[in-house]
């Protein structure tokens, strides 16, 4: 009974990662999603709908850029950058737009959010 528990336990901890592994665990948790710049960063208000470069960090297929609060067609280019349809109407007046990516899946299928970055529109 003993030798089935210690086996249990050591297929467990192998099994969810165990200890000593090298992958990005080490920090703490898992490698965050993270926006470093927004390109443009700003825009005139009335302008054309215009076409949004987000360069950060941990993004996947499955992240999404939201504006406002509200999802935008986004396209994935590597784990550093993707890019978001910005309507005319989004630019439409003058304000600030709050940027942020959602990145679904994980390990509980819950997804997580990056830090939010201001669109500044003249």
């Amino acid at each position: 009974m003993k030798i089935s528990c210690v086996l249990l336990l050591a297929l467990f901890i192998l099994g969810c990662g165990g200890y000593g592994n090298n992958n990005s665990m080490s920090s703490g948790g898992t490698t965050a999603t993270h926006i470093d710049a927004l390109v443009p960063n700003t825009a005139t208000a009335g302008s054309a709908a215009f076409m949004l470069t987000v360069n950060g960090s941990g993004f996947a297929s499955s992240s999404v850029v939201y504006w406002n609060g509200a999802t935008r067609p986004t396209m994935f280019a590597t784990a550093k950058q993707l890019t978001a349809q910005i309507s005319a109407s989004d630019i439409a007046t003058a304000g600030t737009a709050q940027v942020y990516v959602r990145t679904s899946g994980g390990i509980y299928g819950g997804g997580t959010n990056t830090n939010t970055v201001n669109f500044t529109v003249n």
